[in-house]
C-alpha cells in the first residue's frame, strides 16, 4: 500500500517505505558505508531482511531516498525499542558528494524525528529519548547527528577475539571457580525454553545493569521481541550462572550471557557475538564474567566459529575492557551514542484531531 511520505529531498529525488526490492541494495549501502569509514563490512543481507519484511519491521517505520534514476541511496529507521526509547538509524550512500548527501541525511533525520512522535503519541508518553550513533572517525555522520540535534554522549569499544579450535577441548580453557555454575538455558521437548529460566536472565540484566550508563527497565515482551528479531537468535545460545546458596534448586541467580551468531566474514567462517553479559552485583568478584565468557568462547570454538566479538562502554564503572583484554579480545573500531530528547507533540495531535 503506497502512503505520502513527507520528505524533503533535493530536487528530482523521491522517497517510498522500502519493500522486498529492496532487500540486497540496503543490505549493500549498509555495507558500503561501513567499509567507507573502517576499511571492511560485508553486505548482511539477513539483518536486511528482517529489519524491512521480517518481524523487526514490526515494530520499526522506515523510509528510504531514491536518487532521479530511482536506485536507493539513503535510509531511515525508526524503531519503538521500548517505552521512552527510539532507536534512530540514517545511511546514506557514501558516495554522493557532499552537496548532495547533506540535505539527503538532513530529509532523512528530520523524518525520522517525525516518526518517533508516532511513537511517543500512541505510548501516552510526554517524551522519548531518541538513541542514534556513529563510528567515532565518521565525522560526516558526527556533523550530520549534531545538526539534527543529537549529541554525544558516550564512546563504546567494539571488540573481537579468534577463537582456536582446541579450546573446545574440556580444560583447555579455566574452570569456573568453586561455588559457581553456569548452564544453557533450559528448553521443553519441543525446543521453546522454560520460561522460569527466561525471565531469570531478563532479571539478572535488568537488575546487573541497573547502576550503569543509560539503564532503563525494558519490559519481559519487550526484550524477548527485541531477542527474537535478531536473525542470528538462537535459544541455546543463552546461559545462567549461579552460585553457592538456596535460593533455587542450581544456587543463587549471579548473572546471565546472551548471544547470537555472527554472519560469515571474508573468510566464510561464522563467529558469535556476546548481546548482553551481566553479573549481579552480590556476585562480582567471584569470577561469574570470566566463567560466562570462557564458556562461550568454548561453545563458539565447538561450533567451527573463528572469533567472539562484544561491545563495551569505553568509560564502564567496572572496567570490564580490562577483563576482555585480559581474556584475549582486543579493539577493532569505536562507536559512539548520541542521545536527543524529544517531547510530545501536543500542538500536532491537537491539529489532527480538530475537525
Amino acid at each position: 500500500m503506497n502512503t505520502t511520505i513527507d520528505l524533503t529531498l533535493p530536487d528530482g529525488w523521491s522517497a517510498r517505505e522500502p519493500d522486498e526490492r529492496d532487500i540486497a541494495r540496503l543490505a549493500q549501502l549498509r555495507a558500503d558505508h561501513t567499509r567507507s569509514v573502517i576499511g571492511r563490512g560485508t553486505p548482511d543481507v539477513s539483518l536486511v531482511l528482517s529489519e524491512v519484511i521480517g518481524q523487526g519491521s514490526l515494530t520499526r517505520r522506515q523510509v528510504i531516498a531514491l536518487d532521479p534514476d530511482g536506485l536507493a541511496r539513503g535510509w531511515a529507521v525508526a524503531h519503538d525499542r521500548a517505552a521512552g526509547r527510539s532507536l534512530i538509524g540514517v545511511v546514506v550512500d557514501p558516495d554522493l558528494s557532499a552537496a548532495v548527501a547533506d540535505p539527503v541525511a538532513a530529509g532523512l533525520f528530520a523524518w525520522a524525528g517525525r516518526a518517533v512522535d508516532s511513537f511517543v503519541s500512541l505510548r501516552g508518553l510526554d517524551f522519548t529519548q531518541l538513541d542514534s550513533g556513529a563510528y567515532a572517525l565518521d565525522p560526516r555522520q558526527r556533523a550530520w547527528l549534531a545538526q539534527a540535534g543529537y549529541r554525544q554522549v558516550r564512546s563504546w569499544l567494539q571488540m573481537s577475539r579468534p577463537v582456536q579450535a582446541l579450546e573446545k577441548v574440556p580444560g583447555v580453557l579455566p574452570e569456573a571457580r568453586p561455588g559457581v555454575q553456569i548452564r544453557r538455558v533450559r528448553k521443553h521437548a519441543n525446543g521453546v525454553p522454560i520460561g522460569r529460566d527466561v525471565r531469570t536472565v531478563h532479571r539478572m540484566l535488568e537488575e546487573s545493569f541497573a547502576d550503569h550508563f543509560n539503564s532503563y527497565r525494558e519490559s519481559f515482551p519487550e526484550f524477548i521481541s527485541r531477542q527474537r528479531e535478531d536473525p542470528g537468535h538462537q535459544w541455546d545460545h543463552w546461559w545462567l550462572a549461579f552460585i553457592d546458596g538456596t535460593d533455587t534448586e542450581d544456587g543463587v541467580p549471579a548473572g546471565a550471557l546472551v548471544s547470537t551468531v555472527l554472519p560469515p566474514d571474508s573468510s566464510g567462517a561464522q563467529g558469535s557475538y556476546v548481546d548482553y553479559l551481566g553479573v549481579h552485583a552480590r556476585a562480582r568478584g567471584r569470577g561469574v564474567a570470566k566463567a560466562l565468557l570462557h564458556t562461550v568462547i568454548a561453545d563458539a570454538a565447538a561450533r567451527g566459529r573463528n572469533r567472539v566479538g562484544l561491545e563495551v562502554d569505553a568509560d564502564s564503572p567496572t572496567q570490564a575492557d580490562g577483563i576482555y583484554r585480559s581474556l584475549g579480545w582486543e579493539t577493532s573500531y569505536v562507536t559512539e551514542s548520541w542521545h536527543q530528547t524529544r517531547a510530545r507533540d501536543t500542538d500536532s495531535e491537537r491539529s489532527e484531531t480538530t475537525p
